[in-house]
């Protein structure tokens, strides 16, 4: 059932491998600046990581609230 209107698949552009060379390295761009932010915010959320919710000391053990 076609709507009025609605392309076929042979009619796009993209299909079948048809892609444009400016539309293949746009999605690779995309894809390496995902990556990219990715491992920034990795490494930005490992290097200031909060400190342990741990109330005591050694000698005067307390309360553990760190979720494990």
């Amino acid at each position: 059932m076609h709507l009025k209107g609605e392309p076929t698949l042979g009619q796009i552009d993209d299909y079948n491998g048809n892609e444009s060379p400016e539309k293949k390295r746009l999605i690779r761009n995309i894809i390496i600046g995902l990556l990219v932010i990715s491992v920034v915010y990795g490494f930005v959320k490992f290097s200031f990581s909060m400190p342990s919710d741990y109330i005591g000391t050694p000698e005067n053990p307390g309360i553990n609230t760190a979720r494990e």
